[in-house]
């Protein structure tokens, strides 16, 4: 439907959900006539779990991981192992290893990784607090559990590098994990065995 047709309501919202990842102009057509056809209730509850979205959620001081309350509860539970810091891109990925049950150490999310083609450098994510975390901290091994992509691979490198002269121990997980993959869609089987077979890099 050409645009100036369309009440600009409508318009607005195909528009917004086209800004999404992995909505094109069609699927966000689909999704808005969809809410304009659905019971009131429904596009309601959907735009009020937005406003909570944005209202009652924030990230962690400690950890960067989305939270409600500060400091999460990963970082409040005094059962985890504080001497293991595993180090993920983003919190999807903190959702997919705490699945496998076979980690119960701290977690550090960097929100992002390295990717000079997209203008993302180390500066842009938080490598600086975890830098800080690792000086301060009593960690042991700091695992990089980054993506196994070309730009995860790049930012374990970088955080391998800044890394060096800390004195703890620097692993990365098994390669078990397909390479081009995201941790958060890999099978718990899968990510227990890299995390138990990871290496000393």
């Amino acid at each position: 439907m050409a645009r100036g047709v369309l009440p600009q309501p409508v318009q607005q919202l195909i528009d917004e959900f086209a800004r999404l990842p992995g909505i094109g102009p069609k699927s966000a057509s689909r999704l808005t006539f969809f809410l304009l056809r659905a019971a009131n209730d429904q596009a309601l509850d959907l735009a009020e779990a937005l406003t909570d979205l944005k209202q009652r959620t924030q990230f962690c001081s400690i950890c960067f991981n989305i939270t409600e309350d500060d400091p999460c509860l990963i970082c409040q539970d005094e059962t985890r192992d504080e001497q293991l810091l595993c180090v993920v891109e983003e919190p999807l990925d903190v959702l997919a290893i705490e699945r496998s049950r076979a980690f119960s150490g701290r977690y550090h999310v960097l929100h992002g990784a390295i990717s000079p083609v997209e203008g993302i450098g180390p500066e842009d994510l938080k490598v600086d607090e975890l830098i800080h975390r690792v000086q301060q901290g009593q960690f042991v091994e700091v695992i990089l559990a980054t993506n196994p992509t070309l730009e995860g691979e790049s930012t374990a490198l970088y955080l391998q590098r800044r890394l060096a002269e800390s004195g703890v121990k620097l692993t990365r997980l098994a390669r078990g994990l397909p390479v081009g993959g995201d941790l958060e869609y890999t099978d718990e089987i899968t990510l227990s065995r890299a995390l138990e077979g990871r290496q000393e890099l």
